[in-house]
């Protein structure tokens, strides 16, 4: 026989998602690290990095897109626990 009860969880202390804001990555990141590599093996004054210090430049110098707003899934599970857990002290 098989019974059909529901399962049951332990209660929660806190509903929280963790970090559901990620950072989005510099895209000027791999070539700075380059740009660093490049004086590491060249020397600072060396010429054979222009290329890549230009590249950097142009990164740097482009406009960022506005940043996107953050997740507010949290604030709203802390908005909707008092009432959750209400619900299921009822029960």
């Amino acid at each position: 026989m098989s019974s059909n009860k529901p399962i049951r969880l332990p209660p929660l202390r806190v509903l929280r998602v963790r970090n559901p804001n990620r950072p989005e990555p510099n895209p000027c990141l791999t070539i700075m690290s380059s740009v660093l590599s490049c004086w590491a093996s060249v020397g600072h004054n060396g010429r054979g990095c222009n290329t890549v210090e230009e590249a950097l430049r142009s990164c740097m110098d482009t406009k960022r897109p506005p940043k996107k707003p953050g997740n507010t899934i949290n604030y709203h599970l802390q908005r909707l626990s008092n009432r959750l857990i209400a619900q299921a002290s009822k029960k």
